[in-house]
């Protein structure tokens, strides 16, 4: 299973379409700050919320999607303080049963995973901060335990991939 993660693109309604046509996956996601119409035609078949910087109430502050036997949370991150720490984002991905959460608003790309819930930020594809490139991230689901982030540039060059793997569980 593939997810194409995309935040902070910030009224650049070309690029969205540009980085959908260019991968073939099962599900798409918006992290915010769009800066788009919620139904704007960029967002057909797209899992997307509300940033900062979102006028349009019709977005919802946080998604929760079933993406085959995965539950995804997907928030902006401003309202977790996520330039600070995952700390609070992390007891929501409990409280909901997250398996993988997404979540943009710092313009930095990367992936961590906190007591098995795989959390990433695709950082920006029109401003990214601290020097990165403007990106975007592919999440693929090698298995129920596996997963591979690639992080890709718009041009579709891959920044970088790591994988991640699940530890299992001791009572």
């Amino acid at each position: 299973m593939r997810l194409l993660v995309l935040s902070d693109t910030h009224g650049n309604a070309d690029i969205i379409e540009q980085v959908k046509k260019m991968h073939s996956v099962d599900y798409q996601f918006h992290c915010g700050d769009s800066e788009l119409p919620y139904d704007h035609d960029a967002f057909l078949y797209v899992h997307r919320v509300r940033g900062n910087c979102d006028t349009d109430t019709r977005f919802p502050e946080e998604k929760l999607a079933q993406c085959g036997d995965k539950k995804v949370l997907m928030v902006h991150g401003h309202l977790h303080n996520v330039k600070s720490s995952l700390m609070t984002l992390h007891y929501k991905a409990q409280e909901v049963g997250a398996d993988i959460v997404l979540f943009g608003h710092s313009h930095l790309y990367g992936a961590e995973m906190i007591d098995n819930v795989l959390f990433v930020n695709p950082g920006s594809l029109v401003a990214p901060r601290g020097g990165k490139a403007k990106s975007y991230a592919l999440i693929e689901i090698e298995s129920s335990s596996e997963y591979k982030v690639s992080f890709i540039s718009e041009t579709g060059d891959i920044i970088s991939s790591h994988l991640f793997s699940m530890k299992k569980q001791t009572q």
